[in-house]
């Protein structure tokens, strides 16, 4: 067995593997810390496991309005809701995340004036509730009219929740989607004047 000289040693060890691979906290060892500069307001997909946060602090009950055709959701400002009726919804805004660890607000509808809703967020509820305690994945049952429930079998870490408060995440989620003036785009355009 041959010895290697010094140089050789160092030159060998270069190339191996091992030394290369970057460690599972690379991140953290190498002194940075993630900017959120986007927050996407959406549902969970069928195929992604997801958690609620489990401080109520993380969600809100508000009246939102929704463009079907462009598929947006935006904040309203208090001030403006009866300026339009018919148009804003009641809806729970829950901060989620996804076992990629990324972060979305979770917009549910809420019973409206008559005190009903139907059996799709009735079920979406349902499974938020079980997300706060547990991964789940929600897919759509068209023949059941509802949503499904998936529990993850296996033990799958806590997530790792932003230090952002909620409202930065609103924020960050809502910057251009908040409708604060009767001048809006968005109230121009149902009034038919853009």
């Amino acid at each position: 067995m041959s010895k290697l000289k010094p140089s050789e040693q160092q030159e060998s060890d270069r190339w191996d593997p091992s030394a290369l691979k970057i460690s599972q906290n690379f991140v953290e060892s190498a002194g940075v810390k993630k900017a959120l500069l986007t927050v996407p307001v959406r549902k969970p997909t069928r195929q992604e496991f997801v958690r609620i946060h489990p401080d109520s602090q993380y969600q809100l009950e508000t009246l939102t309005l929704e463009l079907k055709e462009d598929r947006e959701l935006y904040l309203v400002d208090p001030d403006l809701w009866n300026l339009l009726p018919g148009e804003v919804v009641p809806k729970l805004l829950l901060t989620a995340i996804n076992r990629q660890g990324v972060l979305f607000l979770w917009p549910i509808r809420l019973p409206g004036e008559d005190g009903k809703l139907d059996q799709w967020n009735h079920s979406a509820i349902q499974a938020s509730q079980l997300a706060s305690k547990h991964w789940v994945r929600v897919a759509a049952n068209m023949h059941l009219g509802a949503y499904e429930c998936f529990e993850a079998m296996g033990e799958i870490p806590e997530p790792c929740w932003p230090e952002q408060s909620f409202r930065d995440l609103l924020e960050i989620a809502f910057t251009d989607r908040y409708i604060d003036s009767e001048t809006h785009p968005v109230i121009q355009r149902l009034r038919g004047l853009a």
